[in-house]
Formats: C-alpha cells, sequence, structure tokens
C-alpha cells in the first residue's frame, strides 16, 4: 500500500473505501477478559522466570538482543505464554533505545530491516507492541513504513499509547493488521498499593467494556502482585487471555490470518546490529 495512498485513507478516516478488516469489535457474551502484557523482557532472568511459570496464559513482551531474550522466549513458548517482540521506538525525552531501536532519522530501508532483523531475534513471536515511542509513534510516515514490514508476517500489533496522539494503530488497521491497544499501565509506580489499584482499574474497565488489555513490567512489586491475585480472577468471575485469544473474542473467534496469507518469521541468529 502507497504510504500516500495510507495517509489519505487515515485523513479520510470512516469515508475513505479504504475498507480495514474487524478491529477491536468491543463487548462479548463471554465473562469479562483481560489480556496482560509483560514488557521488557529479556533483562531480568530471574522475575521473568517466575512470570514464565505462572499458571495464567500471559502475553510477554521482549526486547531484541538483549541477555536473556532468546532464552525466555523459549521458555515461555514451552510453557504456553505468547511471545511478542517490544519493538524501541524513540521518545520524546531522548532516553536511549539500545540495539534495535527505531527512530525518526532512519530512511525506509533502515527501518524495515532494523524491524525485521529484529522480529527475527524473537524465537515463536506472535506481535509486536512498542517500546517508549512517545515520538515515532506520531509520525504517520515512519509508521507506515513499519506496518509496512509487519504486514508481511502473521503477526498482530498492540498500540502501548504511550503518547495520546498516537497513529500507530490507525495506520495498522489502515494495513488490515489484527490490532489493539493498551488500556490501563500497571506499574508505572512500583508499590503494592498503586498496582493494587491499576489492576482494579484493568477489571473494572473489563466488566464495563466486555474486556481489556493491561501492560506490566517484570519488577518485583508486579510479580509478587500478579502471583498472589491472577489466581483470584476465576472467583471474581473474570477471564484471562493472551492477546491473540482477546482479539478472537472481539472478533466472533475469526483466524486472523487466511491460511497461507503471510510468510512466517524466519529465525535468524541474534546478533546485534
Amino acid at each position: 500500500m502507497h504510504r500516500c495512498i495510507l495517509a489519505l485513507a487515515l485523513l479520510l478516516g470512516p469515508a475513505c473505501t479504504l475498507a480495514a478488516g474487524p478491529q477491536e469489535t468491543g463487548r462479548h457474551q463471554g465473562p469479562p477478559t483481560i489480556a496482560i502484557i509483560i514488557d521488557d523482557m529479556g533483562h531480568n532472568l530471574v522475575e521473568g522466570e517466575r512470570l514464565i511459570a505462572l499458571e495464567q496464559p500471559l502475553t510477554l513482551a521482549f526486547l531484541p538482543y538483549r541477555r536473556h531474550t532468546s532464552q525466555l522466549a523459549r521458555q515461555a513458548h514451552q510453557n504456553h505464554k505468547e511471545v511478542m517482540l517490544h519493538a524501541p521506538m524513540a521518545n520524546t525525552r531522548n532516553f536511549g533505545l539500545g540495539p534495535g531501536g527505531l527512530t525518526p532519522d532512519m530512511d525506509q530501508d533502515s527501518i524495515r530491516t532494523t524491524l525485521r532483523r529484529a522480529l527475527q531475534s524473537i524465537p515463536h513471536v506472535r506481535g509486536v507492541n512498542n517500546h517508549m515511542g512517545s515520538l515515532l509513534t506520531q509520525q504517520l510516515e515512519p509508521m507506515d513504513w513499519v506496518m509496512s514490514e509487519l504486514d508481511r508476517y502473521p503477526l498482530y500489533f498492540v498500540d502501548s499509547r504511550t503518547i495520546a496522539n498516537t497513529v500507530a494503530g490507525d495506520v495498522a488497521t489502515a494495513y488490515q493488521i489484527p490490532t489493539m491497544t493498551r488500556d490501563v499501565f500497571l506499574d508505572h509506580e512500583q508499590t503494592e498499593e498503586f498496582v493494587h489499584r491499576q489492576f482494579q482499574l484493568l477489571i473494572r474497565t473489563a466488566r464495563k467494556n466486555g474486556t481489556a488489555v493491561g501492560i506490566g513490567h517484570p519488577h518485583r512489586v508486579t510479580v509478587d502482585y500478579l502471583e498472589k491475585h491472577l489466581p483470584e480472577l476465576d472467583a471474581q468471575g473474570i477471564a484471562i487471555a493472551t492477546v491473540s485469544g482477546l482479539w478472537a473474542i472481539r472478533n466472533n473467534n475469526q483466524p486472523m490470518f487466511a491460511e497461507g496469507d503471510k510468510q512466517p518469521v524466519s529465525p535468524a541468529l541474534a546478533r546485534k546490529p
């Protein structure tokens, strides 16, 4: 899809003839259901293994080329967790991105090649969300280049929504990439009291809308909280699903991708670029 056509589609909105597939249809007939994504996986072996050991179907988003990324991603897959790439993207505060970062000064080939190599470094990758990205996700052209690469593979995209005027989810939708948006951050303050308030907000959001997506991190306080409180969800009438499971709930159990429609991500040796 040419980026000029994509830009026009986004400007015209629903009136445009560029149709996207079903996205985030909202309520469903089953119990309120949450998905929990844990970002920044790959640095912390101890907390990563604790998260993988939990019985509930979490979705774990791995930074590329980090010390424990490959090992933990394989363990996560073996323990029925869903694996994502946590793609580093430029932010408005100039925080360092580390290897695999996507920045506004990169051209189309650089963005697509960097993203492709990062995907290839994550075993069993099923989707992508943005790490930081408050700068890059506002910019239409780089997001067009990102989504044109993701469109090649059977991958979904979750907009972490690190800034209110992000266009990332809209561009993904225009490419008909299965897409969802983060509803609640669980632990940007690392205290048990704060995590509890945010977790209850996630549950209230799911009760109101049918489903909700929360994002946390492999902090000890977060893992302690999840170990204690995830087993209580059944008694509260709350279900938990992976991101792809939640997308299926929102879309009447339609398959994300037609058989043979996309090329698989080819694994590669996880070398830093």
